[in-house]
């Protein structure tokens, strides 16, 4: 291998690192907001449907922003987007720290967080990895960069508890919006947009409107997004009250840092787990039958005495499960309709999670604050599940058929 070769196949791998540091620092750090909950509440004296409004709006604006930013990230490249990103969470964070009304709290953690997370998270991100690596290569690439966004999970648990523990909530929130600043930085082996990956310029060519009517007119892609809403509702609503919700069993609150710990710790596993079986095996089967084990897991979990040990059990099983769902889901996309405009195309699936993830936590707190108990959502998720793995059942796993340009 000459030193020219060598130095390029080294590229990629840096520059995947890079984006999986990027997915952690993303995600981490939002994923741990459910921990600030009840300190927040108890010096402000406002009520959990206050905050899981806060939450909801957060997840939605994350999906609203979602396709924009993929967009926009096809379009002009990762590195505006990112840097972006990092910006707007790290004001969100001190909007959110320092909010003197329950108006500013949703605009902090809600708007600017939730804008912040669409443009420097899953979305972006995959779309970047996707360009960087060859079809056959590309579940795994993408199980990467799900389960880099899942260390984080798995990290900033006790770090955000400890520093509340340290510093209290509102400082806690200073010093996480602190960490968004290495971002940028990260982002600088990701310039480039579409067109300027040799992968996607390859491609079947064509306008971002042409894109988006072909994919609106697919039935699995349309399945696909249906399918993903049950992902944001079941796994939102626990970032956002499952802390609360371990509280309300009488259960030491070290559970809920230790529960949400392993989600993280597990979902590592589960999501590299995930990118190579869809390498070799169905995609929308594999989905389908995840959607299934959670429903089965919740179920068990719910009518199962309460206990720190079945708290573990459901944490860990939970994380296999948890973003295993999103490489599988985003190479589907990819497998349907190229890289060229997976951030619009992704980004739109994902816009459905989003709005699943602003029901489950809107829901969660509303609910819980007229019959005293979460159970309604719990149940809900359950039906949600089995109807996410009938949706993707009948998914069809090959590319659409395109005209094929006749010769002059």
């Amino acid at each position: 291998m000459t030193n020219d070769s060598l130095v390029r196949s080294k590229i990629p791998i840096f520059a995947i690192s890079c984006a999986c540091l990027i997915s952690l620092l993303a995600f981490g750090p939002r994923s741990a907001m459910g921990f600030f909950q009840l300190p927040m509440l108890q010096d402000t004296g406002w009520d959990r449907t206050t905050f899981g409004m806060a939450m909801a709006l957060q997840n939605l604006c994350w999906g609203i922003g979602q396709p924009l930013f993929g967009i926009i990230a096809d379009k002009y490249g990762a590195w505006r987007v990112l840097t972006t990103g990092a910006l707007l969470q790290l004001l969100g964070m001190l909007l959110m720290a320092i909010a003197p009304s329950p108006l500013w709290l949703h605009i902090g953690g809600g708007v600017l967080i939730g804008l912040g997370v669409a443009a420097c998270s899953f979305g972006v991100v995959l779309a970047a990895i996707a360009r960087l690596v060859s079809p056959e290569k590309r579940s795994f690439a993408f199980g990467l960069g799900t389960a880099a966004g899942s260390a984080g999970m798995f990290l900033f648990a006790p770090i955000s508890q400890g520093l509340i523990d340290a510093l209290g909530w509102s400082d806690g929130l200073v010093t996480l919006g602190i960490f968004m600043l290495a971002i940028p930085l990260l982002a600088i082996p990701l310039r480039g947009n579409s067109s300027t990956s040799k992968i996607a310029a390859a491609e079947f060519k064509h306008s971002a409107g042409d894109a988006l009517r072909e994919a609106l007119a697919h039935r699995s892609y349309l399945l696909l997004i249906s399918g993903f809403f049950v992902c944001g509702f079941q796994v939102a609503f626990i970032t956002a009250h499952f802390p609360a919700y371990i509280s309300d069993l009488g259960i030491a609150a070290r559970w809920a840092v230790v529960a949400i710990s392993l989600i993280g710790f597990f979902n590592i596993i589960g999501s590299l787990a995930a990118g190579v079986l869809g390498q070799y095996y169905s995609k929308p089967i594999l989905l389908a039958l995840i959607y299934i084990a959670r429903s089965i897991l919740v179920t068990a979990f719910l009518l199962l005495p309460a206990s720190p040990t079945t708290v573990v059990i459901f944490a860990s099983v939970m994380g296999l499960l948890w973003l295993s769902t999103v490489g599988p889901t985003n190479a589907l996309v990819a497998v349907m309709f190229g890289t060229r405009y997976l951030g619009m195309l992704g980004g739109i699936v994902f816009f459905s999670h989003q709005v699943g993830s602003f029901l489950g936590v809107w829901m969660g707190g509303f609910l819980y604050d007229i019959y005293g108990s979460y159970d309604g959502v719990w149940w809900l998720g359950v039906a949600l599940g089995l109807f996410a793995a009938a949706v993707h059942w009948p998914i069809r796993e090959q590319a659409v058929q395109r005209p094929v340009p006749q010769a002059i």
